[in-house]
Protein backbone atom coordinates (compact mmCIF):
# COMPACT_ATOMS: atom_id res chain seq x y z
CA UNK A 1 0.00 0.00 0.00
CA UNK A 2 2.77 2.32 0.96
CA UNK A 3 4.64 1.37 -2.47
CA UNK A 4 1.52 2.61 -4.49
CA UNK A 5 1.18 5.63 -2.17
CA UNK A 6 5.03 6.43 -3.04
CA UNK A 7 4.23 5.63 -6.69
CA UNK A 8 1.59 8.18 -7.05
CA UNK A 9 3.75 10.91 -5.09
CA UNK A 10 6.04 10.65 -7.84
CA UNK A 11 3.61 11.10 -10.19
CA UNK A 12 1.74 14.05 -8.88
CA UNK A 13 5.27 15.63 -9.03
CA UNK A 14 5.96 15.12 -12.25
CA UNK A 15 3.03 15.51 -13.92
CA UNK A 16 3.31 19.26 -11.88
CA UNK A 17 6.95 19.59 -13.10
CA UNK A 18 8.32 21.90 -16.29
CA UNK A 19 10.59 19.09 -16.96
CA UNK A 20 7.74 16.51 -17.41
CA UNK A 21 6.09 18.84 -20.29
CA UNK A 22 9.45 19.22 -22.34
CA UNK A 23 9.66 15.08 -22.22
CA UNK A 24 6.27 15.05 -23.15
CA UNK A 25 6.59 17.56 -26.46
CA UNK A 26 9.68 15.66 -27.65
CA UNK A 27 8.16 12.08 -26.70
CA UNK A 28 5.03 13.31 -28.25
CA UNK A 29 6.62 14.54 -31.38
CA UNK A 30 9.23 11.38 -31.97
CA UNK A 31 5.78 9.73 -31.83
CA UNK A 32 3.85 11.54 -34.63
CA UNK A 33 6.96 11.24 -36.41
CA UNK A 34 7.41 7.24 -36.38
CA UNK A 35 4.00 6.89 -37.25
CA UNK A 36 4.20 9.42 -39.87
CA UNK A 37 7.24 6.80 -41.50
CA UNK A 38 5.55 4.11 -40.81
CA UNK A 39 2.75 5.39 -43.04
CA UNK A 40 5.13 6.13 -45.59
CA UNK A 41 5.01 9.89 -45.40
CA UNK A 42 1.60 10.02 -46.26
CA UNK A 43 0.16 13.56 -45.78
CA UNK A 44 -2.61 12.48 -43.44
CA UNK A 45 -0.12 11.15 -40.72
CA UNK A 46 0.81 14.67 -40.71
CA UNK A 47 3.65 14.39 -37.41
CA UNK A 48 3.06 17.92 -35.54
CA UNK A 49 -1.08 17.23 -35.59
CA UNK A 50 -0.53 13.80 -33.94
CA UNK A 51 2.13 15.32 -31.39
CA UNK A 52 -0.42 18.31 -30.69
CA UNK A 53 -3.23 15.65 -30.42
CA UNK A 54 -1.33 13.86 -27.89
CA UNK A 55 -0.25 16.62 -26.07
CA UNK A 56 -3.36 18.19 -25.71
CA UNK A 57 -4.66 14.91 -24.53
CA UNK A 58 -2.66 13.76 -22.12
CA UNK A 59 -2.46 17.81 -20.17
CA UNK A 60 -6.33 17.24 -20.02
CA UNK A 61 -6.15 14.02 -18.70
CA UNK A 62 -3.54 14.51 -16.00
CA UNK A 63 -5.33 18.38 -15.05
CA UNK A 64 -2.18 19.72 -15.76
CA UNK A 65 -2.29 23.81 -16.22
CA UNK A 66 -1.38 25.10 -19.43
CA UNK A 67 0.90 27.55 -17.55
CA UNK A 68 2.90 25.03 -16.02
CA UNK A 69 2.69 23.20 -19.79
CA UNK A 70 4.31 26.46 -21.20
CA UNK A 71 6.53 26.87 -18.76
CA UNK A 72 8.18 23.55 -19.75
CA UNK A 73 7.71 23.59 -23.11
CA UNK A 74 8.61 27.16 -23.89
CA UNK A 75 12.47 25.90 -24.78
CA UNK A 76 10.98 24.75 -27.96
CA UNK A 77 8.84 27.79 -28.22
CA UNK A 78 12.06 29.83 -28.05
CA UNK A 79 13.67 27.69 -30.82
CA UNK A 80 11.17 28.55 -33.21
CA UNK A 81 13.03 31.91 -34.36
CA UNK A 82 16.36 29.85 -34.56
CA UNK A 83 14.78 27.52 -36.34
CA UNK A 84 13.22 29.68 -38.79
CA UNK A 85 16.19 31.92 -39.22
CA UNK A 86 18.37 28.33 -40.19
CA UNK A 87 16.22 27.95 -43.42
CA UNK A 88 18.31 30.67 -44.82
CA UNK A 89 21.14 27.88 -45.48
CA UNK A 90 19.24 25.85 -48.07
CA UNK A 91 17.71 28.90 -49.44
CA UNK A 92 21.35 30.24 -49.92
CA UNK A 93 22.29 26.86 -51.49
CA UNK A 94 19.47 27.19 -54.30
CA UNK A 95 19.93 30.23 -55.27
CA UNK A 96 21.35 29.39 -58.88
CA UNK A 97 18.22 27.35 -59.76
CA UNK A 98 15.92 30.91 -59.25
CA UNK A 99 17.76 32.37 -62.73
CA UNK A 100 14.59 32.73 -64.73
CA UNK A 101 11.91 32.37 -62.84
CA UNK A 102 12.05 35.49 -60.38
CA UNK A 103 8.87 37.41 -61.92
CA UNK A 104 6.84 33.97 -61.92
CA UNK A 105 7.92 33.97 -57.70
CA UNK A 106 6.98 37.42 -56.87
CA UNK A 107 3.74 37.32 -58.53
CA UNK A 108 2.72 33.89 -56.83
CA UNK A 109 4.07 35.53 -53.50
CA UNK A 110 1.93 38.59 -53.93
CA UNK A 111 -1.25 36.65 -55.44
CA UNK A 112 -0.78 33.90 -52.57
CA UNK A 113 -0.34 36.40 -49.57
CA UNK A 114 -3.39 38.90 -50.51
CA UNK A 115 -5.41 35.51 -51.22
CA UNK A 116 -4.69 34.12 -48.06
CA UNK A 117 -5.95 37.36 -46.26
CA UNK A 118 -8.57 37.68 -48.05
CA UNK A 119 -9.90 33.93 -47.49
CA UNK A 120 -9.33 34.10 -43.97
CA UNK A 121 -10.96 37.33 -43.40
CA UNK A 122 -13.88 37.27 -45.56
CA UNK A 123 -14.88 34.11 -44.61
CA UNK A 124 -14.58 34.67 -40.73
CA UNK A 125 -16.44 37.75 -41.55
CA UNK A 126 -18.94 36.03 -43.42
CA UNK A 127 -19.43 33.87 -40.09
CA UNK A 128 -19.91 36.42 -38.06
CA UNK A 129 -16.79 36.72 -36.36
CA UNK A 130 -15.66 39.10 -33.83
CA UNK A 131 -12.61 41.54 -34.43
CA UNK A 132 -10.69 39.36 -32.55
CA UNK A 133 -10.88 36.58 -34.56
CA UNK A 134 -10.93 38.32 -37.92
CA UNK A 135 -7.70 40.40 -36.88
CA UNK A 136 -5.64 37.26 -36.00
CA UNK A 137 -6.51 35.66 -39.35
CA UNK A 138 -4.61 38.72 -41.19
CA UNK A 139 -1.46 36.72 -40.78
CA UNK A 140 -2.36 33.36 -40.21
CA UNK A 141 -0.25 31.83 -43.25
CA UNK A 142 2.99 33.50 -41.91
CA UNK A 143 5.19 31.47 -39.73
CA UNK A 144 4.24 31.55 -36.33
CA UNK A 145 6.90 33.25 -34.96
CA UNK A 146 6.77 36.48 -37.41
CA UNK A 147 3.11 35.79 -37.52
CA UNK A 148 3.08 36.68 -33.42
CA UNK A 149 5.14 39.66 -33.49
CA UNK A 150 2.97 40.88 -36.37
CA UNK A 151 0.02 40.60 -34.15
CA UNK A 152 1.89 42.25 -31.39
CA UNK A 153 2.21 45.61 -33.99
CA UNK A 154 -1.47 45.62 -35.07
CA UNK A 155 -3.05 44.82 -31.58
CA UNK A 156 -4.50 41.72 -31.39
CA UNK A 157 -4.08 38.62 -29.86
CA UNK A 158 -0.40 36.58 -30.65
CA UNK A 159 -1.81 33.36 -28.80
CA UNK A 160 -5.06 33.13 -30.78
CA UNK A 161 -2.70 34.04 -34.30
CA UNK A 162 -0.34 31.51 -33.18
CA UNK A 163 -3.01 28.97 -32.99
CA UNK A 164 -4.64 30.28 -36.90
CA UNK A 165 -1.01 29.64 -37.73
CA UNK A 166 0.28 26.61 -36.96
CA UNK A 167 -3.57 25.14 -37.81
CA UNK A 168 -2.89 26.43 -41.02
CA UNK A 169 0.49 25.30 -41.65
CA UNK A 170 -0.70 21.53 -40.84
CA UNK A 171 -3.62 21.79 -42.93
CA UNK A 172 -1.69 23.05 -45.81
CA UNK A 173 0.66 20.64 -45.32
CA UNK A 174 -2.45 17.98 -45.15
CA UNK A 175 -3.87 19.05 -48.38
CA UNK A 176 -1.44 20.74 -50.51
CA UNK A 177 -0.47 17.76 -51.92
CA UNK A 178 -3.90 16.38 -52.83
CA UNK A 179 -4.73 20.13 -54.69
CA UNK A 180 -1.63 20.23 -55.97
CA UNK A 181 -2.25 17.15 -57.99
CA UNK A 182 -5.38 18.18 -59.10
CA UNK A 183 -4.28 21.26 -60.06
CA UNK A 184 -1.77 18.79 -62.69
CA UNK A 185 1.24 20.96 -60.95
CA UNK A 186 4.45 18.60 -60.95
CA UNK A 187 7.73 20.54 -60.70
CA UNK A 188 8.95 20.71 -57.49
CA UNK A 189 10.10 24.26 -57.24
CA UNK A 190 6.54 25.35 -58.39
CA UNK A 191 5.06 22.71 -55.86
CA UNK A 192 7.59 23.66 -53.10
CA UNK A 193 7.25 27.54 -53.45
CA UNK A 194 3.38 27.14 -53.05
CA UNK A 195 3.38 24.80 -49.93
CA UNK A 196 5.67 27.74 -48.54
CA UNK A 197 3.22 30.32 -48.96
CA UNK A 198 0.57 28.78 -47.97
CA UNK A 199 1.86 26.15 -45.04
CA UNK A 200 4.63 28.13 -43.84
CA UNK A 201 7.13 26.41 -41.73
CA UNK A 202 4.91 23.19 -41.33
CA UNK A 203 4.57 23.25 -45.06
CA UNK A 204 8.06 23.59 -45.34
CA UNK A 205 9.37 20.61 -43.44
CA UNK A 206 6.69 18.12 -44.95
CA UNK A 207 8.38 19.74 -48.37
CA UNK A 208 11.60 19.06 -47.14
CA UNK A 209 10.41 14.91 -46.78
CA UNK A 210 9.07 14.79 -49.84
CA UNK A 211 12.04 16.28 -52.08
CA UNK A 212 15.08 18.56 -51.31
CA UNK A 213 14.57 21.12 -54.13
CA UNK A 214 10.79 21.56 -52.96
CA UNK A 215 12.16 21.95 -49.46
CA UNK A 216 14.54 24.61 -50.87
CA UNK A 217 11.67 26.40 -52.22
CA UNK A 218 9.07 26.41 -49.78
CA UNK A 219 11.84 27.89 -47.36
CA UNK A 220 12.49 30.72 -50.06
CA UNK A 221 8.68 31.16 -49.65
CA UNK A 222 7.98 31.00 -45.93
CA UNK A 223 11.26 33.15 -45.52
CA UNK A 224 10.19 36.32 -48.36
CA UNK A 225 6.22 35.96 -47.15
CA UNK A 226 7.55 36.93 -44.04
CA UNK A 227 9.78 39.54 -44.57
CA UNK A 228 6.78 41.67 -46.71
CA UNK A 229 4.25 40.54 -44.60
CA UNK A 230 5.87 41.99 -41.41
CA UNK A 231 5.98 45.39 -43.36
CA UNK A 232 2.61 44.62 -45.61
CA UNK A 233 -0.06 43.52 -42.89
CA UNK A 234 0.20 46.41 -40.47
CA UNK A 235 -0.93 49.01 -43.38
CA UNK A 236 -3.60 46.47 -44.81
CA UNK A 237 -5.08 45.93 -41.51
CA UNK A 238 -4.93 49.74 -40.38
CA UNK A 239 -6.56 50.81 -44.30
CA UNK A 240 -9.26 48.40 -43.60
CA UNK A 241 -9.90 49.21 -40.11
CA UNK A 242 -9.93 52.86 -39.33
Amino acid sequence: MSEKHSIVEIWVYLSGSPLFALFLTLAAYQVGLTIYKYAKQNPLANPVAIAIVLVACIIQFIEMPYSTYFEGAQFIHFLLGSATVSLAIPIYRGLASLKGRSIPLIVSLATGGLVSIASGVGIASLLGADSSITGAMYPKSVTAPIAMGIAERIGVSPTLTAIFAVSTGILGAILAPFVLNVLGMKAWWQRGFAIGIGAHGIGTSRAFSIHPEAGTYASLAMGMNGVISAVAIPVIYHLFNQ
